[in-house]
């Protein structure tokens, strides 16, 4: 982890989005999409997976090195899969390896980007706030 002012805070927001990510890949898809799900999901599922883990890619890599960039994705991988050993053992949602290739494009996505300069956004965000506080 980046040798942030307030890591406890930052590791809470992160497990609280992985919660609501996990939470919104298992509720009933009628619960997002009132009007005929299938159609939308069918539509819609993979950029969700891939958008959803180019965040996540994103997210951690505000609080990673660029040198553990490789471990976060990775653990996003297996969260990735957790997701879809979750929803095979629903019965109104279905796993797909489809998914979990979308989640890994999403990943890798996200991973350049960060690499490109947005990686340790939550430093400069900090010091952002520490200049503003005093």
């Amino acid at each position: 982890m980046l040798p942030l002012s307030y890591p406890r805070r930052w590791q809470l927001a992160s497990i609280l989005l992985l919660v609501s990510v996990l939470t919104l890949a298992i509720i009933p898809a009628i619960w997002l999409w009132p009007q005929d799900p299938a159609t939308v999901w069918r539509l819609s599922d993979k950029w969700l997976h891939g958008l959803t883990f180019a965040v996540l890619a994103l997210w951690f890599s505000g609080q990673y090195a660029r040198e553990a960039y490789w471990k976060m994705a990775l653990g996003l991988l297996a969260f990735g899969a957790l997701i879809e050993v979750c929803q095979r053992m629903i019965s109104y949602r279905t796993a797909e390896w489809n998914d979990l290739l979308a989640d890994l494009i999403g990943i890798v996505v996200g991973v350049l980007i960060a690499s490109l300069g947005a990686g340790g956004w939550s430093m400069r965000i900090e010091k952002q706030l520490q200049n503003r506080i005093g």
